[in-house]
């Protein structure tokens, strides 16, 4: 396993985190508890120490379930919990964002109670919520950063003008952005700015949701309520062929120079981005594999030759927007 410290903090995380979105069920067909926390423990036993979650996955269910694999593996002072805040739901689970300080505050400790834990390692606004003054959001998560109640303080999807304003007010240790090998549209600006700013960038979307972990064809079936059946425009028609067809092409390449495969591949492309932590989502205790990520490294001529193969087979470029929720 490798580590990185945080910004300029006095703590590390692992440079593959664990992703716990699809553990809480909503929108990937459902879940298994038990089968989600041996997830959790599996990812714990194998040397992960940070692990990557939020309120709105599964409306609690994702947090609980964190809870519950770290209360059980014990060590607490050697993990790192990273969830989110800002957005908000209603029993009909429409979504919409809210990052006003009394939601923040409720919200924190909501997943403090969920979390079974005391403190938050890195606390992040999930969306930006435009309707709410950034100072004001800003202002909250630096009292809870000052209390000790979280101990960095992250934004996800921000672009960096927003960060620029929030930084008016608080500093920003983390940022977390969608990133893989089929999703690089950071690279222009948010890669650079958290680079020139020391902000760590734990990035999410590490395998495309599936894409990358070359275990799909196109015949896969997706299960009833499963964003990706109709939602995700990669997995719909011609566009899914394609990136099927680079995905072969990436596995090949994979075996060839590394006798490794593309699930491993697309990671380790990451870290060699110089990427602080790629999170690896994961439902099944048998896809924890991040191990065979380490002790190899892809060189700049061969990023170039991943990069080049992408490029040549992809033609339609779609980002995840489709997962943000209204502004």
């Amino acid at each position: 396993m490798e580590f990185t410290r945080v910004s300029n903090l006095d703590f590390e995380i692992s440079r593959v985190t664990l992703g716990t979105w699809a553990i809480g069920g909503w929108m990937w067909g459902g879940t298994n508890e038990e089968q989600a926390v041996d997830t959790v423990l599996e990812a714990l036993r194998k040397g992960i120490t940070t692990i990557d979650t939020a309120p709105v996955y599964g409306f609690g269910k994702s947090e609980e379930l964190v809870g519950r694999a770290v209360q059980e593996f014990g060590d607490r002072e050697n993990i790192q919990i990273a969830t989110k805040a800002g957005l908000e739901w209603d029993e009909d689970e429409n979504i919409i964002r809210n990052s006003t300080p009394e939601r923040i505050l409720k919200e924190i400790e909501d997943s403090l109670e969920r979390l079974q834990t005391n403190y938050i390692d890195i606390y992040q606004i999930h969306w930006p919520d435009l309707k709410t003054n950034f100072s004001e959001t800003a202002a909250v998560l630096k009292e809870l950063y000052e209390s000790g109640k979280i101990r960095a303080i992250g934004v996800s999807n921000f672009s960096p003008e927003q960060m620029d304003e929030f930084r008016n007010t608080a500093p920003i240790h983390v940022c977390q952005p969608p990133y893989n090998l089929f999703e690089r549209e950071i690279e222009s600006d948010l890669v650079p700015y958290c680079k020139e700013n020391d902000i760590s960038l734990l990035t999410y979307g590490a395998l495309c949701r599936g894409m990358l972990s070359g275990k799909m064809d196109e015949d896969y079936t997706f299960e009833e309520g499963d964003q990706r059946k109709d939602q995700d425009p990669k997995f719909q028609g011609d566009d899914f062929r394609k990136y099927l067809e680079a995905v072969d092409k990436l596995e090949e390449y994979a075996a060839l120079n590394f006798d490794k495969k593309v699930i491993h591949l697309a990671v380790r492309w990451i870290l060699d981005k110089g990427i602080d932590s790629a999170i690896w989502g994961a439902r099944k205790p048998e896809q924890v594999t991040f191990n065979q990520v380490f002790g190899w490294e892809i060189s700049k001529e061969q990023i170039n030759e991943i990069e080049e193969i992408v490029e040549g087979t992809v033609e339609s470029h779609s980002r995840p927007e489709y997962m943000a929720p209204p502004e």
